[in-house]
């Protein structure tokens, strides 16, 4: 994990256990120091942590000098303070001057390593409910991993910083998102950006599963488990072992066969065809559809219990149609991918024309077009006449558009709201008490805003 981790204490067996503790937990990005007055001057001096660990008992300045500093000077850093002492007036008296939670010595790795990580994935809620406040489009610190995407709406760059954020951690991702809006590159982005990238990334269409055959597909079995079982078979679980493993069209996956997936979710582990002995397995899940899982889920044909465990963080794509300047860049894109340095000259009217059209099979249905229209161009310059009747036949729209400016979808104020509270809801583990502090709102009026969403 490439979080950055400070830890301040001034005895030197304490810091190096800790350290030693994070990173052979697979916290990479750890730094250790012994004076508290030099680690005031990293934050002065602009550097950034996400986590400080502070022991409140040190000299020449005690550690409530230290939380205090880094609270003005940073004050996004989660603070986890560490005392010999356990008394509940100074664990409070901490948490109420901004700390995240409070240890008692000796720590234990567990919780050294629980505490931290909870305070990890806090920070990241609490940026992304802060992406879409302001005007300022967010920043993609990891552009290798998210290159493949090709946007400049402000809407998908919010999206993407979001699995930026989320891919730091383990929790599962949900995308949703109509066909062809490019739901497995944000899950291989994900995956590029996550500290699994050298792992496996294993995408399994839960569509394409035989319902009979679910098991042996996605478990494994072993030799002689069943007739024409000839030999050891690996699953599609023990193919992803610490990398991701990607479950696309999930909405489609036979009620049958969800409480065999939500085991393995809940518990880590599964049985193979063929033997009793249960096989832990280190996946990273991800989780895509275009199907409206919250009706499948009223009809009965999607198990609630395995969409909340599915949406730990929750991805929406824009369709094509909301971020209609976005087809310039895709077309240059594709026209690397297809004509590579001989690029490609269009008559005026083309791009009026593609941008007038809704694409209802998105970025996917942009690329066959546009491939289609290629091969009918052939070396000369794309022109109308190329591109199929149904958008030929658009020409008035994209001569009025051209007269007026262009504009991506404002969603109503009720919709955001909504939005918001539900994502809120979902990241902090549908607790109420802890989304409406979150949210900065209170306890009823979340009970009240719920209900009328139809959530009890």
């Amino acid at each position: 994990m490439d979080d950055s981790i400070l830890v301040v204490d001034d005895e030197r067996d304490f810091l190096e256990s800790v350290r030693r503790g994070l990173i052979t937990s697979g916290f990479r990005n750890v730094r250790i120091e012994e004076d508290p007055r030099r680690a005031i001057d990293f934050f002065e001096n602009g550097e950034e942590f996400d986590a400080v660990l502070i022991d409140i008992n040190m000299t020449p300045i005690n550690g409530v000098e230290v939380l205090r500093a880094v609270k003005r000077l940073s004050p996004g850093t989660e603070c986890v303070m560490v005392s010999a002492l356990d008394e509940a007036r100074l664990a409070v008296s901490c948490l109420k001057q901004g700390a995240y939670d409070y240890l008692v010595k000796p720590v234990s790795k567990e919780d050294l390593v629980s505490t931290v990580g909870r305070a990890l994935e806090h920070r990241r809620l609490i940026r992304i409910m802060e992406i879409g406040k302001g005007w300022d489009l967010p920043r993609i610190d990891n552009q290798a991993a998210f290159k493949s995407i090709a946007t400049q709406s402000p809407n998908l760059l919010r999206v993407l910083k979001e699995a930026e954020l989320h891919a730091a951690s383990d929790i599962p991702v949900l995308i949703t998102g109509e066909t062809g809006t490019g739901k497995e590159l944000i899950a291989r982005a994900i995956h590029a950006a996550s500290p699994r990238a050298a792992g496996p990334f294993t995408p399994v269409n839960m569509e394409s599963l035989n319902p009979t055959l679910f098991e042996s597909q996605f478990f494994g079995f072993t030799k002689g488990a069943f007739t024409g079982a000839a030999s050891d078979h690996t699953g599609y679980l023990e193919a992803a072992d610490r990398g991701t493993l990607l479950l696309d069209e999930i909405g489609y996956m036979p009620v049958e066969m969800q409480g065999k997936l939500l085991r393995v979710l809940q518990e880590g582990e599964y049985y193979k065809i063929g033997t009793n002995v249960p096989k832990k397995v280190n996946v990273r899940f991800i989780a895509a559809t275009n199907a409206d899982l919250q009706r499948l889920m009223a009809k009965g044909l999607f198990r609630k219990d395995l969409f909340y465990r599915l949406r730990g963080g929750w991805l929406h794509l824009p369709p094509l149609r909301e971020r209609r300047d976005d087809i310039p860049l895709l077309l240059k894109r594709f026209t690397a991918e297809f004509r590579g340095e001989r690029g490609v000259g269009y008559e005026e009217e083309v791009m009026a024309l593609l941008q007038a059209h809704d694409f209802p099979g998105n970025v996917r249905e942009l690329k066959s077009v546009f491939q289609a229209a290629l091969n009918l161009a052939g070396r000369r310059p794309l022109a109308s006449r190329h591109l199929p009747e149904e958008i030929r036949r658009l020409r008035g729209v994209a001569r009025a558009a051209g007269n007026t400016p262009k504009m991506e979808r404002i969603a109503p104020l009720d919709e955001m709201e909504k939005e918001h509270i539900l994502k809120a809801y979902g990241a902090c583990g549908r607790v109420k008490a802890r989304t409406a502090q979150l949210l900065g709102i209170g306890l009823n009026t979340l009970h009240r805003k719920l209900a009328s969403y139809g959530i009890e």
